[in-house]
């Protein structure tokens, strides 16, 4: 039989205020667990009527936000834009910089947007590569069935491998990123993860069981995941009907982390050189005093 990583660590993501009026729950990245290599921050967000994230600027990491409930509007200085729909992601590689806006859309009867932003950090080699978008609709991200269509659970493969299903997305640095979804307690799943990956769990709904360990873990945790050699994957078990959470694996990095709110380099002169550009309008942030967002305006 496949062995199962386990449980290493556990941390409740406590509801804070961020942004303009917006509630998250962050648990990678706040003091609890600072970096867990190659993931710099996971936040669960809920962004309130006439709350948002305007324009603000990134270098040096990828972020990934993927929508549980209602939608959330983008635009950024190269031109893109667009909406973020309910089971929709948007991967976004900062690279060497840009500067965006995240909104979300309120009206009548659609629900408040809530969801999931996930921080990756570059590798070295990639920090000031051009900025880049891979995005994908609800539709478009595969699902993988362990126990067949008509089973009870279910894996949006928003990035790797499951069960015989792969997402089309390909970052910079390896990264695989399943949403899964338990409707019955009891099911359980065999997710294989790459050797030597860190990985972690991020649970909003329900309970489950890893490995086999007895201990029931609850909604807003985020557990890390163990790292032995023989170790190919973790065995998830739901505690209780409707259960759901992602899980996260991804190849660590051998580099330092120097962050200075939305720029991640590895060195302190690296830091420093990030704001000499963005204070200039260089080297990425041309548009940095220029330009502003429609949205987030």
């Amino acid at each position: 039989m496949a062995a199962s990583r386990t449980v290493i660590e556990t941390v409740l993501a406590v509801e804070k205020e961020e942004g303009v009026g917006a509630r998250v729950r962050r648990s990678i990245g706040s003091k609890s667990l600072r970096n867990l290599t190659p993931f710099l921050m996971l936040d669960h967000f809920h962004v309130s009527k006439g709350a948002g994230f305007p324009d603000h600027p990134h270098r040096g990491q990828a972020t990934v936000t993927y929508m549980l409930e209602g939608s959330s509007r983008h635009e950024d200085s190269a031109g893109h834009a667009g909406t973020i729909e309910t089971g929709g992601v948007q991967w976004m590689c900062a690279g060497k910089g840009i500067i965006h806006a995240e909104m979300p859309v309120h009206a009548p009867g659609v629900p408040e947007p809530r969801g999931l932003q996930l921080w990756v950090d570059l590798p070295k080699q990639f920090k000031m590569v051009e900025p880049s978008y891979q995005e994908l609709g609800p539709a478009s991200i595969p699902v993988a069935y362990p126990n067949g269509p008509k089973g009870s659970i279910s894996v949006r493969v928003i990035s790797g491998k499951s069960h015989g299903v792969e997402s089309p997305v390909r970052p910079l640095g390896g990264c695989w990123y399943f949403h899964v979804s338990m409707k019955k307690s009891g099911d359980n799943i065999f997710q294989d993860i790459p050797a030597g990956w860190t990985s972690f769990i991020y649970l909003w709904k329900g309970g489950i069981t890893v490995g086999d360990g007895a201990s029931v873990n609850d909604s807003f945790h985020t557990l890390v995941l163990s790292n032995k050699s023989g170790e190919t994957g973790a065995r998830i078990t739901a505690a209780s009907d409707d259960t759901e959470f992602v899980l996260v694996a991804g190849e660590p990095l051998d580099q330092t982390v120097f962050q200075y709110g939305p720029f991640v380099m590895t060195s302190l002169e690296e830091i420093q050189q990030t704001l000499v550009d963005y204070q200039a309008g260089k080297n990425g942030f041309e548009k940095a005093h220029t330009w502003q967002s429609k949205i987030g305006h």
